[in-house]
């Protein structure tokens, strides 16, 4: 009876909590079906990550220039993990101090603003928290009673999507923070000048706080307002203990002050060219060092100032290295329409006047075609009718290979390159990553090595880091991830040799108008070119750490004359030297394969294995692989045998020719020079060099057989004077008798005109004192005449 009781009892009871908790759990699911209903009604519309504006940063943070998005907004992308922790404890513990422990909304915060917006009248606290506040930047929401309860939904639904990592991260994005800045990492750059990863108590407060009101408190405008709203920050964080109060003291102390708004523009082509290639990142960072490009961008802008309108200029810093660039200007000045400023002119195509001898040179060293010290001849040649001249118009005969590359002379490196062939030197220049462009149908010729085709700055600047790299050229990089592609473009022999004949120019060459430069930038091996027309002036110099190229001229591509490579460029380069860290750089020590010997001129020998009498000239020489090549053998001058000959002669030293013979014959060796060398040579190496006479009775030889000529006209020494009063130049018309083909026409070793054959030339002279006249025959055949002008007006 007692246990049916009981049992009556507690029926009831369980009944109950069935009940109780079916009806709870009932409730539970139709809340989360509710919710999940109104989750897939109103989705949350996150920003998507690869939309929005870009920034291209330096190798250090530093932003270079920032690509707004299609509204405008400014934005550098950033992650909590990359903002100071002095700012997130400001933001955190003034904004939201239970963040990591509500699920989105606090309700403690919101009774407290709802209570106190009754007591005041106003609203004194939103209620909001961090969540909420996203809620509200990603959906524009009305400051509404309904507002608020969307805001509400639309935290809970963050909170249920996202991490709080993520949704910190999105208000760090997208907080405002006044005009078109938006995100902490953009607001510290655009007011501070500075990452957000360096920021001090007080700035940390002020970015803190700026967001609750951009406009009213923005520090750029109203900086005592933006005061007082950070100093209030500085004593919460001081009353609750995160700060001492002696940072805290410290922080109040120091002024509000902000630049005002503008958006980084530094290296703006190459953050461009970037950006273009990867437009779905947001951070981009690159190679480039702050400091550097921004003194460079000075430098250039300062030194254009002096050039004439519409000329730019290019500027390209390589770390030998790493092949990463660390200074990139592409135009002298981006803002400037008058000076093509939007056209990047270190990937443009342009001619590259004479700066890629070193190259040929280079390649001539490891073909054994020659050695530092070989001799070539600077005179008028004809190669295949394709007539060089030095940028000069004067010649200068006799030359090194080492001279001919310093003074950049065209004859000796067209010679060169007719030896070493085209279509070989430009695949070589290919392998190495100059590729050079054409006229459309047309194949590599000689022009090629005097600019008569087109590269790019950068192809050219990484090809000269083989100066540097024992060889081996690369591509420049512009982002830690790009390949160097580096390739062999000379043996580390060849490249050292050129770097050393290149660091040892003198700047008194012609064209170099730096006095005293050789001392000042001796690790400095540089090289000038000028394409035709004037159109191009460059400079390209490699030390031990940097490759530095520069170009100067106007992008449409019409002239400056007078602007050329030694005079506009070089000057430029030397600068940027100047202003570079020496220190870190690899000093190439000397190759194993190269070495230094003493050579003999004509003929190019050891001079410890020439007999004396046949070295009338001895030189210092680099080595390559001991390789003692001869002098040039010459091209279609079958009257004369340069080099070495052996001649029988009579007791009296009369030539024998064929089959003449006498007693007491003998054979002597010559060493004859360069037919084409022989008006530039003293009289004793001109004497040494001459046949002796044929023996009477003994037909002529084909040494015999050129036509010896004679200039008519004038005297030999003769005194010529101006007529008095008369203001036209003093001309003298010559013929060269003898000669058969045509003539070439020089006045102290500059080129003044062709003749064929006999006919008459008018020379014209300019000043006074004593000139020199020379008729050059294409057989080597030649004459001079010694000539004194008086009374006409020296040129300036």
């Amino acid at each position: 009876m007692k246990t049916s009781i009981i049992a009556a009892t507690t029926k009831p009871r369980r009944s109950r909590g069935w009940r109780w908790l079916r009806g709870s759990l009932l409730a539970c699911a139709a809340v989360f079906l509710l919710a999940f209903a109104l989750d897939r009604l109103f989705p949350l519309r996150l920003p998507a990550p690869d939309t929005g504006s870009t920034v291209v940063l330096a190798r250090d943070g530093t932003p270079l220039r920032a690509f707004a998005d299609s509204d405008g907004v400014w934005r550098y992308p950033t992650t909590a993990k990359q903002v100071s922790p002095l700012y997130l404890q400001a933001l955190l513990t003034y904004e939201d101090r239970w963040f990591y422990r509500h699920p989105g909304v606090n309700p403690y915060a919101l009774l407290r603003g709802f209570a106190g917006g009754i007591i005041h009248g106003h609203i004194v606290s939103g209620g909001s928290t961090l969540t909420m506040q996203v809620a509200r930047i990603i959906h524009p929401i009305p400051h509404t009673f309904r507002g608020k309860l969307v805001q509400i939904f639309r935290a809970l639904q963050l909170e249920a999507h996202l991490s709080k990592a993520q949704i910190l991260d999105l208000y760090l994005n997208h907080a405002p923070f006044g005009g078109p800045i938006e995100g902490v990492e953009a607001a510290s750059w655009a007011y501070l000048g500075k990452p957000a990863t360096r920021l001090s108590h007080a700035e940390a407060a002020l970015l803190a706080v700026l967001p609750q009101s951009p406009s009213r408190l923005r520090p750029d405008r109203r900086a005592e307002a933006a005061r007082v709203a950070r100093d209030k920050v500085l004593r919460r964080m001081r009353d609750l203990d995160v700060w001492s109060a002696a940072e805290v003291r410290d922080a109040e102390i120091e002024p509000v002050t902000a630049r005002s708004l503008r958006a980084p523009l530094s290296a703006a082509l190459l953050a461009e060219r970037l950006q273009r290639q990867q437009p779905k990142l947001r951070r981009i960072t690159s190679t480039i060092d702050a400091n550097l490009q921004r003194a460079a961008e000075e430098r250039v802008s300062a030194y254009l100032s002096g050039l004439p309108p519409h000329t730019s200029a290019a500027l390209l810093v390589v770390d030998n290295a790493t092949l990463e660039a660390r200074i990139y200007v592409g135009t002298s000045d981006f803002a400037n329409p008058q000076r093509h400023g939007y056209i990047d002119m270190v990937r443009a195509p342009r001619s590259p006047g004479s700066t890629l001898k070193p190259f040929l040179y280079g390649l001539a060293l490891d073909d054994g075609l020659i050695n530092s010290a070989s001799l070539l001849v600077d005179a008028p040649q004809d190669f295949g009718g394709y007539k060089p001249g030095n940028f000069d118009e004067a010649f200068s005969g006799p030359v090194s290979a080492a001279e001919a590359l310093q003074r950049s002379l065209n004859v000796p490196a067209v010679d060169v390159l007719d030896r070493v062939g085209p279509s070989r030197f430009v695949a070589r220049l290919a392998n190495g990553g100059v590729d050079l462009g054409l006229p459309a149908g047309a194949q590599p010729n000689l022009s090629i090595i005097l600019g008569g085709a087109s590269t790019r700055l950068e192809a050219l600047v990484g090809a000269y880091t083989a100066f540097a790299n024992g060889g081996i050229a690369g591509t420049p990089r512009y982002t830690a991830d790009e390949p160097a592609h580096p390739r062999r473009l000379l043996s580390p022999g060849a490249a050292w040799i050129i770097r050393d004949i290149l660091a040892h120019n003198p700047a008194d060459v012609e064209g170099g108008p730096l006095a005293g430069a050789i001392n000042r930038h001796a690790s400095v091996a540089w090289k000038t070119g000028t394409s035709y027309g004037y159109r191009d002036a460059w400079s390209i110099g490699v030390t031990d750490r940097w490759t530095i190229g520069v170009w100067i001229g106007r992008p449409d591509g019409t002239p400056s004359p007078g602007q050329y490579g030694a005079v506009t460029a070089l000057p430029l380069l030397f600068q940027i030297a100047d202003m570079l860290p020496s220190r870190g750089g690899h000093v190439a020590a000397q190759p194993a394969s190269v070495s230094q010997r003493e050579i003999c001129w004509p003929l190019g020998g050891a001079m410890d294995a020439t007999d004396p009498a046949l070295c009338r000239q001895h030189r210092t020489a680099w080595l390559l692989d001991d390789a003692l090549p001869p002098t040039f053998a010459e091209r279609g001058l079958g009257a004369w045998s340069a080099g070495l000959i052996n001649l029988r002669v009579d007791r009296k030293g009369r030539r024998l020719s064929g089959v003449c013979h006498a007693p007491h014959e003998q054979t002597i060796p010559l060493a004859r020079w360069p037919a084409l060398a022989t008006p530039w040579l003293n009289r004793d190496d001109r004497a040494s060099s001459a046949l002796p006479p044929l023996a009477p009775g003994c037909a002529a030889d084909s040494l015999d057989s050129s036509n010896p000529i004679r200039i008519s006209g004038l005297t030999d020494g003769v005194t010529l004077r101006q007529a008095p009063n008369s203001d036209k130049p003093l001309r003298v018309n010559l013929r060269a008798l003898g000669a058969q083909g045509p003539v070439q026409w020089l006045l102290n070793g500059r080129l003044q005109g062709s003749s064929d054959a006999d006919a008459p030339m008018a020379i014209t002279l300019t000043q006074t004192g004593e000139q020199q006249i020379t008729a050059l025959a294409g057989d080597g055949a030649f004459a001079t005449l010694r000539v004194r002008a008086l009374g006409l007006t020296a040129e300036p």
